[in-house]
């Protein structure tokens, strides 16, 4: 709205006016355009990278927690345009496709900022097409490692709930709401934990679909919301016997293998990532008070 009031696109009673100018009462407040602002394009930043894999058309990326795959469409040439995936990919690899455009060069499918593991890339516009539509297609395997609140009552199961925006949260999906689109998430106990800070299950997921926040809704939604998700209900930060208090300062939720096929050759290819330090860390202070469950 600021930036509306500079470039004079705000008219009181038919006038331009400050963002200090105060209203009395009975004015009429008209916008008679958008804020326009100049092109973004995403920039080269030296950022260190685990690249799983590279070779003439793809690269495999282990991104880590807290790093954004890309800038919004509406972030501008400051902070929200550092530091993501793409400025750390575009110094380290240099060519990207374009089909995802200049904020998006090389992406093909993404993962939430707070949700590390694996992502492919595609470093010409042939294989992003190829490897997009094997997305699409639902050819591509993800399993991911996440741990919910709460126990589950049967070993593996299927939610097929369909996913939209939530109607009055906007930064929030829902399946809540009719008409969404559809998503499949298919989940298998790994164990089961219970500690002073409560019940825990280690899940295996696989997700057919790749909608947004898609297992963390879908966790949600069975009342078991993933451990650090704070968007979905969970909490930071909680609070065992006597006090002790143990915090998780991101979402328990990792990209752990993808399976693809070569865009070029069509050869199967899998790769994995390990669990990171601060997630194993995190269940093994869980099972140092635990009653039910092993060492992970």
């Amino acid at each position: 709205m600021q930036e509306l009031i500079a470039q004079g696109k705000v008219l009181v009673s038919g006038k331009p006016v400050k963002a200090s100018f105060r209203l009395r009462g009975n004015e009429g407040v008209e916008i008679i355009g958008a804020v326009e602002r100049p092109p973004l394009s995403a920039v080269a930043e030296e950022i260190p990278l685990d690249i799983v894999h590279e070779d003439d058309d793809l690269a495999v990326i282990n991104k880590p927690a807290g790093m954004m795959v890309h800038a919004g469409a509406g972030a501008t040439e400051d902070a929200r345009n550092r530091g993501t995936l793409v400025n750390a990919l575009l110094h380290h690899l240099g060519t990207l496709s374009k089909v995802g455009g200049e904020l998006r060069p090389g992406i093909v499918h993404r993962l939430d900022k707070e949700t590390s593991g694996l992502i492919v890339v595609a470093k010409n516009d042939v294989a992003h097409r190829a490897l997009a539509a094997q997305f699409s297609g639902r050819k591509v395997t993800k399993t991911y490692i996440a741990l919910v609140h709460g126990w589950l009552k049967q070993d593996r199961g299927t939610i097929s709930s369909s996913i939209q925006r939530d109607a009055v949260r906007r930064t929030r999906m829902t399946t809540r709401r009719s008409g969404g689109r559809e998503a499949i998430t298919r989940y298998e106990v790994e164990r089961r934990i219970e500690s002073e800070f409560g019940k825990f299950t280690l899940l295996q997921v696989e997700i057919a679909t790749g909608r947004t926040h898609q297992i963390r809704v879908h966790m949600a939604s069975l009342g078991h919301p993933v451990v650090g998700d704070k968007v979905y209900g969970a909490s930071r930060e909680m609070r065992g016997r006597g006090g002790t208090g143990l915090s998780l300062l991101r979402n328990f939720l990792h990209a752990a293998e993808i399976q693809i096929a070569h865009p070029r050759t069509g050869e199967s290819m899998q790769f994995a990532a390990p669990i990171p330090d601060e997630l194993r860390h995190f269940v093994q202070q869980l099972e140092a008070r635990s009653a039910v469950g092993k060492r992970l």
